[in-house]
């Protein structure tokens, strides 16, 4: 069936729209659906995750965020044209200066996902503290998410998935993207990408709560000259950069 499960096509034909609602609940914990069981502690509205990324502290011949990123969340080691990639270094140039820069893009978890409007099964969903994700159980791979998105975000996986980690469940013949480590968010971790961009020494991205006026990520976007990808778009991405 070209690829995607058959099960999968079953399952939305027995009324995807219904089953999709519990899915797609705002408040969805994903370790928790992940391994069958009802959320503690919903996720909270109150609450907005979001990174900044120093484009100034990012060198551009460290690919480590890259790496821990693949190994956190059972993607390929080496990349190929068809395989996924959630997270990708990017160089840019200033044609009237020649300055130069890198940083890491990523799915940018805007506020406004164009991902998510366009998703015909629900699939694509917003949690209530801004992280956008994909349910592999009714994502059909029509990859209308995938056009959609301005800052090519997402992936199709092609192959069979193997070696996977229980805590980050994908298929093949689903979409997928960044999901900001939300396993780790739930338990009150931070984002692998975060954590080894830390150990490298360079500490470029940053990590926390953008709607809480104490957290660092918070005073640095409203202190600092800091822009979000596309802004003409209008999409509030959760993810913002400095020194662009």
């Amino acid at each position: 069936m070209s690829g995607v499960d058959r099960g999968r096509r079953q399952f939305v034909g027995w009324g995807v729209a219904g089953l999709a609602g519990v899915a797609i609940a705002p408040g969805i914990l994903l370790f928790d659906l992940a391994h069958g069981r009802a959320p503690d502690a919903p996720a909270s509205g109150k609450v907005r995750w979001g990174m900044l990324i120093d484009a100034t502290r990012c060198a551009p011949d460290c690919n480590a965020c890259v790496v821990a990123c693949a190994k956190e969340n059972g993607l390929p080691a080496t990349a190929s044209p068809t395989s996924p990639q959630w997270i990708r270094k990017v160089e840019l140039k200033d044609l009237r200066s020649g300055r130069t820069a890198a940083a890491p893009v990523m799915c940018q978890h805007c506020a406004q996902p164009p991902c998510v409007d366009v998703c015909p099964t629900g699939a694509s969903f917003k949690r209530a503290d801004g992280i956008v994700l994909v349910d592999r159980h009714t994502c059909i791979g029509c990859r209308y998410c995938m056009m959609a998105c301005p800052y090519k975000a997402r992936s199709f996986v092609h192959e069979p998935v193997t070696d996977q980690n229980p805590d980050v469940p994908r298929g093949r013949g689903c979409v997928e993207s960044c999901t900001l480590c939300v396993h780790r968010i739930d338990r009150g971790g931070t984002p692998a990408c975060v954590e080894a961009c830390a150990a490298a020494g360079h500490r470029a991205i940053l990590f926390g709560d953008l709607n809480d006026p104490g957290s660092e990520i918070a005073r640095r976007v409203a202190e600092l000259g800091t822009r979000a990808l596309r802004a003409d778009l209008r999409l509030d991405p959760g993810v913002r950069y400095q020194g662009l």
